[in-house]
């Protein structure tokens, strides 16, 4: 049997926006990483796992209770495509497909909008922050060689 580690790193990119007021507004962005860890070759099941995305901002003080549209979107990744995206192994020159997604139905990749993925839009508060969870596919039975794969992924925060 061969297994294969896996792990998608997330990158973090914040793009602040321009804000009129004396206060701009003001976002942070942590994540947790989506690690698939042993991936079976033989398997018919495909292999899951999740991560999550966590965006709290600070509410200028003119309003401090005003809700904060953000609008969270992922990179395709190396592979430069949403549909599927690719983990390239870390000493060779195999891949494997996998996807990410923002609800757990896995029915669209979550992306920047184009190329039928979707973004996710949320409101922020000074109390409440938005806490996302990535949810992650590797399909069943992708022929790899054994070795360490991995991708790194973008998360852009537009307010």
């Amino acid at each position: 049997m061969r297994i294969i580690f896996i792990l998608v790193a997330l990158c973090l990119l914040v793009i602040v926006g321009s804000v009129s007021h004396v206060e701009a507004f003001n976002c942070d962005v942590t994540a947790t990483g989506v690690n698939f860890g042993s991936y079976d070759v033989f398997s018919n099941i495909p292999l899951d796992s999740t991560g999550m995305i966590n965006v709290s901002c600070n509410i200028p003080s003119q309003n401090p209770h005003a809700p904060l549209a953000v609008t969270i979107s992922l990179s395709p990744g190396n592979s430069g495509t949403f549909s599927p995206r690719a983990m390239q192994q870390t000493a060779g020159p195999d891949t494997i497909h996998y996807n990410l997604y923002a609800n757990a139905s896995m029915s669209t990749p979550w992306g920047d909008g184009g190329g039928s993925s979707s973004v996710q839009t949320a409101f922020v508060t000074k109390d409440m922050p938005y806490r996302a969870t990535i949810y992650g596919r590797i399909p069943a039975r992708q022929n790899a060689r054994a070795g360490s794969y991995s991708d790194v992924i973008t998360v852009t925060i537009e307010y």
